[in-house]
């Protein structure tokens, strides 16, 4: 009984110093439509500071006048603080005008180049942006 708990530690300890391999990070241009950049202006209704990328979601007014929801696509919580973001720098009902790229299969998912804040701050999408100027 003590070999077999023993070689179970062994195994859970190895297992931690060992972790398999992260899977490889995707293209932003294999998912987003990099010549095609549109502008949403709308209200924040959540984020969400998690790796791999965090996500803020909006409600914004289509073409027709109906509110829909967005997701915006940023990069990891990590990249964005080097940049000044901050997990409390949007807050619930703040009103936001967005630069971004389009999701290839139409749905309302974009990758953000810029966020820009009611107040005039400008919050700036990942730094290794395929897409920066």
């Amino acid at each position: 009984m003590r070999a077999q708990l023993w070689h179970l530690s062994w195994l859970l300890g190895a297992a931690a110093w060992f972790p398999p391999p992260a899977s490889a990070h995707h293209a932003l241009s294999a998912e987003y439509s990099p010549k095609k950049p549109i502008e949403l202006i709308g209200f924040v209704t959540g984020v969400e500071w998690a790796n791999p990328h965090a996500h803020i979601y909006i409600r914004v007014k289509d073409k027709s006048g109906k509110m829909v929801n967005w997701e915006l696509e940023l990069g990891s919580p990590n990249a964005l603080a080097k940049r000044g973001w901050t997990s409390k720098a949007l807050k619930i009902g703040d009103k936001v005008t967005v630069t971004a790229f389009p999701a290839r299969d139409g749905s309302n998912l974009v990758s953000v180049r810029t966020l820009r804040m009611d107040d005039g701050r400008v919050l700036v999408g990942p730094p290794d942006s395929l897409f920066e100027p």
